[in-house]
């Protein structure tokens, strides 16, 4: 991947598809740093890659590329709620490609969870140039179509 917006060659479904070779993400994973600002995080290739993998359904390298965006935010923050509410609900989506639903209904759930807490951080509505009224519905969904198939 040269381009950080290119996408894998395959998503990653555990036990459906091949597991990507080991470092194959570390080009865009050491692009996010502790001592970054918010601001320059949400500008990181990581933060870019693991928003375009997520909307295009690459749920398991979405999580590979944010987690070091997460971790090298300041605990605690609006910013680093909405990140671990992006990486869980790339897990939650996933477990729904698994056939999971009762662990998809516990994820959106605590995808909810971390976008409330983002809120009460002092997120406004716009944290890192994510709505995140729009993801609040989409993990409240998530969760209530799993729990009826749960």
């Amino acid at each position: 991947m040269t381009d950080a917006l290119a996408l894998p060659m395959h998503a990653y479904v555990p036990g459906q598809t091949p597991r990507h070779a080991e470092g194959a993400f570390d080009a865009l994973c050491v692009t996010a740093r502790p001592g970054m600002s918010p601001a320059a995080l949400a500008d990181s290739a990581a933060f870019r890659a693991g928003l375009h993998y997520l909307d295009k359904g690459y749920f398991w390298e979405a999580h590979e590329v944010l987690e070091p965006v997460w971790l090298a935010l300041p605990e605690g923050c609006a910013e680093r709620h909405l990140v671990q509410a992006l990486i869980q609900l790339a897990n939650a989506r996933l477990k729904a490609l698994m056939g999971r639903p009762r662990a998809v209904a516990r994820l959106g759930a605590i995808v909810a969870g971390h976008l409330r807490a983002c809120r009460a951080a002092g997120g406004g509505a716009v944290v890192m140039g994510q709505a995140l009224a729009p993801l609040l519905a989409k993990a409240e969904r998530l969760a209530a179509v799993a729990e009826k198939r749960a």
